[in-house]
């Protein structure tokens, strides 16, 4: 039997994947995830729970993860709760969820269309920030509580809030409550995928924008999209100020220097602070400003040649502050 090797398509295998196991009783995030990943994969599997001797032996046609004692990809067995338990490379312990992922996920993202070259490094993308997460709680490398007071919150206790109560004692309770979990995981994981596609694509557009912007310390972009990434991995320093269409407005901001706080490149000026409409456009000079937040770090005009006219001036302002020796102190506001 041949099961998911990591780059396998996962259509060599769709007819072989007749059954998906894994174990009754109390579910985690790890084999409601896997549940996810594997049904979009094998729509027509019929799910099993069970830790009967009898289903969680490997067969022809049958997928077992999460249960079963073993790791063997071969025989599609796909369990973590074995003594020698499957480690990463970093000796990090995987969960099925982890296993799963490792050996379906590149085919899981084939099934959204995601263009061939962009497919690793969405797959390590997720797999670091949303899949590893999830090894290390159900393994205990990681506390929810580490979470603080945000523990019940994440994902993988969201997902234990989904559980029966104690006292509701119908003997189907945890199988509706199984399958009712993983439809809303189902919508988290698809929605995760398709951000990272997104973020993906905004690489490429938010870089030609870069490319075009030359040694302008103004980026110009199309619409609306994370940029800072690709500012950062092309090494412009020199950029300080992003232009964007919205709706039918044009807006102009900053650009944060770090990836955590709010402290930019350079602020707008310090005299547009919380003005709008004709206060704005007295004070800026620009008929079409308006609106400036009062953190300097967002302002909005009528029409493109405004906003182009709005970041010159806040170029120029950014650079006389810049000869005088430092930025005048922002207006202090909450973002």
């Amino acid at each position: 039997m041949a099961y998911g090797a990591a780059n396998q398509d996962s259509r060599a295998i769709q007819m072989t994947i007749s059954t998906l196991v894994t174990h009754s009783g109390g579910f985690h995030a790890d084999e409601v995830l896997s549940t996810v990943i594997l049904t979009r994969l094998f729509p027509e599997a019929e799910i099993v729970r069970s830790r009967s001797p009898d289903w969680i032996t490997p067969a022809e046609g049958r997928l077992i993860y999460d249960v079963g004692g073993a790791y063997d990809v071969a025989a599609g067995i796909f369990d973590h709760h074995q003594r020698e338990s499957p480690l990463r490379d970093d000796e990090t312990p995987y969960s099925s969820f982890g296993l799963v992922w490792k050996h379906f996920g590149l085919d899981y993202l084939r099934s959204f269309d995601i263009p061939e070259p962009e497919l690793e490094a969405i797959h390590a993308s997720i797999d670091r920030s949303f899949v590893r997460p999830v090894d290390q709680v159900d393994n205990g490398t990681v506390s929810l509580a580490e979470a603080g007071p945000l523990s019940s919150m994440t994902l993988p206790g969201l997902i234990e809030t989904l559980k029966p109560v104690f006292d509701d004692t119908d003997p189907e309770s945890e199988t509706r409550a199984f399958h009712a979990a993983v439809g809303i995981a189902r919508q988290f994981v698809e929605a995760r995928v398709n951000r990272s596609a997104a973020k993906r694509r905004a690489e490429v557009l938010a870089m030609e924008a870069i490319q075009a912007a030359g040694t302008s310390p103004i980026l110009e972009l199309p619409m609306g999209m994370p940029f800072r990434p690709a500012v950062i991995e092309a090494g412009a320093d020199h950029l300080l100020f992003v232009v964007t269409p919205r709706g039918g407005d044009w807006t102009l901001g900053g650009i944060r220097k770090h990836e955590q706080g709010f402290e930019q490149r350079a602020d707008l000026p310090a005299a547009w602070g919380g003005l709008s409409g004709a206060a704005l456009e007295e004070v800026s000079g620009v008929q079409g400003a308006k609106f400036c937040h009062k953190a300097l770090f967002i302002a909005a005009a009528s029409s493109r040649d405004a906003i182009l006219k709005m970041a010159e001036l806040a170029v120029e302002e950014a650079r006389r502050l810049e000869a005088a020796g430092g930025a005048e102190p922002a207006q202090a506001a909450g973002r």
